[in-house]
């Protein structure tokens, strides 16, 4: 699990979906010719918020990471307590094609209350976003790199 830009929940989803690897942001570590992950054969999803600056944020990560043929199993757009904008709703259908699924994970307030997100006892949304993000990355089919020892 990435985050495509810092503070899109990434954290908190991968304590949500143990057992899973937070790899944290991945904004900063995009260079020529250098893949920011690597997946090897795992299934890769990456986090957002619903904002218009994080589809963007977004789409550059679905770019950069395609670019290195990792692929995305799941989208997950974090909800910030606030409706999404047009804007971040378009951009999103855009990344439809682009990625495994894109899934819709609610705010929840009572995480920001806690240090452990686990915790908390998650809307019927949450557990129905959760079932899909693990669905999503069952289904997922990653291309493998050439010489990598990665699971399929």
């Amino acid at each position: 699990m990435v985050g495509a830009h810092g503070g899109s929940g990434c954290s908190t989803l991968a304590a949500l979906l143990q057992p899973s690897w937070d790899l944290g942001s991945i904004g900063h570590l995009y260079e020529v010719g250098e893949a920011p992950v690597r997946s090897d054969g795992r299934p890769l999803v990456v986090a957002c918020r619903n904002t218009v600056p994080a589809a963007k944020a977004a789409t550059t990560a679905v770019t950069v990471l395609g670019s290195h043929r990792e692929w995305v199993a799941c989208l997950v757009v974090v909800g910030d307590g606030a409706a999404e904008p047009k804007d971040a709703s378009a951009r999103f259908t855009l990344l439809q094609a682009r990625v495994g699924g894109i899934v819709r994970f609610p705010y929840l307030r009572e995480v920001r209350l806690v240090d452990d997100p686990a915790l908390v006892e998650l809307s019927g949304s949450a557990r129905r976003a959760l079932r899909d993000i693990r669905g999503y990355a069952a289904e997922a089919v990653v291309p493998r790199r050439e010489g990598s020892g990665g699971m399929r």
